[in-house]
């Protein structure tokens, strides 16, 4: 079911005001709150039905409590927070700019814009990990709009606009699972009802990820020691450069949407063991130039999905398989790596999609997964056993109907891609 999140615009005055701001977007009691710094309404809905909800708290008498996710990006520091209507901050996170502005000699709005855009998806992601909740269990979306740098105030807006979009997925959309034990990519028509566009034929992303980075001796560095390989490549691939190193394209002349990632794997193994014998490395220190490796091995990955996405996106286009309004759903323990995810969606932005995506706490196996699976089924009254005695495990199952080979018949040919 659909929750209906609603965009409000607080307006920002001093810091010193912003707890007591939260107090009046919802509706508390404020005998005990100084109000005199406030000289007109705290907020405006862009929904002509909801000022008196966000007057009023719970004023049928529900105990549900009703959350809000508050974004700021003003000037400098990208913030995040999630309250409710007792006036809890349950989740908060922030980001600040000031070491860089500091070295610049001030604030520099198009850096700032800069830093909010790299920031603002951790942040908020951060503060909704916090709060120990979802997009779908927000009421409202908060976010500062006046007054500011405007660079600035912008990221925060159009941000807040997509999150607000992405609350609630409806019937069809796309989903891309890649994880670390499959990679699949499926047009989701209902609950149990999917078209299998294409599936991995060798090794999973995430795998590729692991063994890369085993292959590297992450491990042997102090900030990578408790990350997984995934994580440890995104970190150090923060650093490097993706076009240092050029892995050969994957499967460029078959005209499906299968996977290999074997091939990237291997390749990323010859040039590892390359340059190690170039650098003369020992046996457990790790290569000077590892950055510049993890940030081309990743971007090798990325090209590899945005290709297998591009001709998924033209042949449901072709066979009337999505709504005029696209969506995407991202999902497995590889779509928590932001890199990835940003690749994405410029993919999605050249097909008018939209890009949904878990928070990166709920990307790898978890129970709310399975427990939302099962509501969904429960209220459909569909899936359910009643000879449990009778239920057994499939390791191995085939997922929805196949119609792989009927889009490599398609021969669908992909246009250039450039990915910046």
């Amino acid at each position: 079911m659909r929750n209906t999140c609603r965009l409000l615009i607080p307006l920002r005055h001093t810091t010193y005001c912003r707890y007591l701001k939260i107090k009046q977007w919802l509706g508390l009691n404020s005998q005990n709150v100084n109000t005199s710094y406030w000289s007109r309404p705290c907020c405006i809905s862009l929904h002509s039905d909801s000022a008196n909800i966000v007057a009023q708290t719970n004023t049928n008498g529900s105990s549900k409590r009703r959350l809000v996710l508050g974004i700021e990006t003003s000037c400098d520091d990208t913030g995040a927070a999630v309250v409710d209507d007792r006036g809890i901050v349950v989740g908060d996170a922030l980001n600040s700019q000031t070491k860089t502005h500091v070295a610049m000699g001030g604030i520099i709005p198009p850096i700032a814009r800069d830093l909010h855009k790299e920031n603002i998806e951790p942040v908020v992601s951060a503060a909704l990990e916090k709060a120990n909740v979802t997009l779908n269990d927000l009421n409202a979306v908060a976010v500062t709009v006046k007054p500011g740098l405007s660079l600035s105030l912008l990221v925060g807006l159009q941000y807040a606009k997509q999150l607000v979009k992405k609350t609630g997925v409806d019937f069809p959309f796309l989903v891309l699972l890649i994880s670390g034990g499959h990679c699949l990519l499926a047009v989701a028509r209902g609950i149990s009802d999917f078209l299998l566009l294409g599936h991995g034929l060798d090794d999973s992303p995430g795998e590729a990820f692991d063994k890369t980075a085993r292959q590297l001796k992450l491990k042997n560095l102090p900030q990578c020691q408790e990350l997984s390989g995934g994580a440890a490549i995104e970190l150090l691939a923060r650093d490097g450069n993706p076009k240092k190193f050029a892995f050969p394209q994957v499967m460029t002349r078959i005209p499906d949407c299968n996977f290999s990632f074997a091939g990237i794997k291997f390749n990323a193994k010859k040039l590892i063991e390359a340059e190690e014998t170039k650098l003369q490395i020992s046996a457990s220190a790790v290569l000077p130039n590892a950055p510049d490796i993890c940030a081309s091995f990743q971007y090798a990955v990325l090209y590899h999905l945005a290709r297998r996405l591009q001709r998924a996106f033209l042949f449901c286009e072709l066979r009337g398989f999505l709504p005029k309004q696209k969506t995407l759903v991202l999902s497995g323990g590889v779509a928590s790596n932001q890199y990835i995810r940003e690749g994405l969606q410029q993919i999605c932005e050249k097909f008018s999609c939209q890009l949904v995506c878990p928070p990166p706490h709920l990307c790898t196996d978890n129970g709310i997964m399975i427990a939302w699976n099962g509501m969904e089924k429960l209220l459909q009254n569909t899936g359910q056993v009643h000879d449990v005695d009778a239920l057994d495990i499939q390791p191995k199952c085939p997922f929805g109907v196949d119609i792989s080979q009927e889009l490599k018949d398609a021969s669908i040919k992909l246009p250039q891609l450039k990915l910046h």
